[in-house]
């Protein structure tokens, strides 16, 4: 479904990311990890057309894609859930995620709207409150929901579980397998390894902004270096709890 070949993105005479390629198949969860300033973020918004490229080729379905616009990019079936979540606080849970809908044309989707609250059914008891005023949980929901008013093929997510209690973290990635289920494609940058790979069938180690391996994902998480590097902290930074 996408494909990255060769990719480098520059910030000035920094090179973020340096001649990264990956593949992501149809109905296939992939996880990306790495440290901090790996060049994961940028990755993902390279892909949706927000940054530009130095060098490389990035196609979905076949079609290059590097040179479209965001919102064409969206159109051809590509969301992104960005890190820190982005919403509007003074809009309403409604008006955040009809938003999603926008690209696509529609200011309108009550099909996309009923689609969302059964997945987080607190939106839809929530979805005249301030959006602001919601938990940071709740908050990634919106997010999330607002990436789905689009119909995407492709569902990309930028570091999902930043800043939430681990219960919440259980509830969305209960969420985010229910959406694998129905054959939604996945692309993950995750700062809680062991639930990433739990999730995914494939996993790209990314550090200072060039894949340094790959394999799948059950293998990554039993892989000594990657348990001593990456598992050894919780999301928040304390002991890991498995």
């Amino acid at each position: 479904m996408l494909e990255i070949r060769h990719v480098s993105v520059n910030y000035g005479d920094v090179k973020s990311v340096h001649d990264v390629s990956l593949r992501v198949r149809e109905k296939e969860a992939v996880a990306l990890i790495g440290p901090n300033g790996s060049g994961k973020t940028t990755t993902l918004t390279a892909i949706l057309g927000l940054v530009p490229l130095a060098a490389g080729e990035i196609l979905f379905m076949n079609r290059p894609i590097n040179d479209a616009p965001p919102y064409r990019v969206v159109r051809e079936g590509i969301s992104l859930v960005p890190e820190g979540r982005r919403i509007f606080p003074r809009m309403t849970v409604r008006e955040n995620l009809q938003l999603g809908s926008y690209p696509l044309g529609k200011r309108s989707d009550p099909a996309g709207l009923d689609r969302v609250y059964q997945l987080f059914p607190a939106l839809s008891r929530r979805e005249q409150q301030s959006a602001g005023t919601l938990s940071g949980g709740e908050q990634q929901m919106v997010a999330i929901g607002r990436a789905l008013m689009a119909n995407p093929r492709l569902l990309m997510l930028d570091e999902p579980s930043l800043g939430l209690a681990p219960v919440m973290i259980d509830q969305l990635y209960e969420r985010l397998q229910g959406l694998r289920k129905e054959g939604l494609t996945i692309l993950l940058v995750e700062q809680y390894v062991s639930g990433a790979l739990e999730l995914a069938d494939r996993a790209y180690v990314i550090e200072a902004g060039t894949v340094k391996s790959e394999g799948v994902a059950s293998e990554l998480l039993e892989d000594p270096e990657i348990q001593r590097t990456y598992l050894a902290l919780s999301v928040e930074g304390g002991p890991s709890s498995g």
